[in-house]
């Protein structure tokens, strides 16, 4: 079964649903419905910007494994371990947060193409993740704006509070998954990039680093 059969068949059942109801009364049908879908946006848009503004996105805390008690040797191993929680896990969180980004930008978009906006999905989540190392406040600001900014405009669009056209959007999902590795692979890389350069910073830090050293256990 194609995209288009799926999307022909959920508006022929919706078009059945709403026709015995009363003409007077399927605009406020239409307005219940559009009212759970920014309600479910302004969720996303929440969760969204409260994780991806932060520096550090997993708080694994796998520095409770460190026993050194060196100084030195003991930012070593911290930095590692926080280096190793980068690499394994967050390229799937990334992952998910630019997945959903770029695909409620797909629905809302009237003109773009699915390259193009993944192209500038990719582009906000890469720069909010920069920010986060130069100031979570910034970066939280951005996460937060963009999403209700384009959110706004296109509810302000004569065309948007139709079903048929985000229907339409669906069969632009192929093409979404055909190029969004590449996309991937570019932010992974960029917060490694950042990721490595903050450890190098912190591993020669004054002795005030926030990196924890444990006390020498009594015996």
């Amino acid at each position: 079964m194609s995209l288009e059969s799926i999307k022909e068949g959920f508006l022929a059942g919706y078009n059945q649903f709403i026709s015995p109801i009363p003409a007077e009364i399927q605009p406020i049908i239409n307005l219940i419905i559009f009212a759970f879908l920014i309600a479910i946006y302004s969720i996303f848009t929440w969760h969204f910007y409260r994780n991806l503004s932060k520096k550090d996105i997993i708080e694994l805390n796998l520095k409770r494994y460190n026993r050194t008690t060196h100084p030195f040797l003991n930012k070593i191993v911290a930095s590692a371990f926080n280096f190793l929680e980068y690499i394994v896990i967050l390229p799937f969180l990334i992952f998910f947060w630019f997945a959903i980004l770029a695909f409620i930008i797909l629905v809302l978009a009237s003109e773009q193409r699915a390259q193009q906006i993944i192209t500038i999905a990719a582009a906000v989540v890469a720069a909010i993740r920069i920010l986060s190392y130069y100031s979570e406040d910034l970066s939280k600001d951005l996460a937060k704006l963009f999403p209700f900014t384009i959110l706004s405009i296109f509810l302000l669009s004569p065309t948007f509070f139709t079903i048929d056209r985000i229907l339409s959007f669906v069969t632009e999902i192929p093409a979404f998954f055909s190029i969004v590795f590449y996309y991937l692979i570019f932010i992974i890389a960029l917060e490694l990039i950042l990721r490595l350069l903050d450890t190098i910073v912190n591993l020669f830090h004054s002795e005030d680093s926030p990196v924890p050293v444990p006390e020498p256990s009594e015996k």
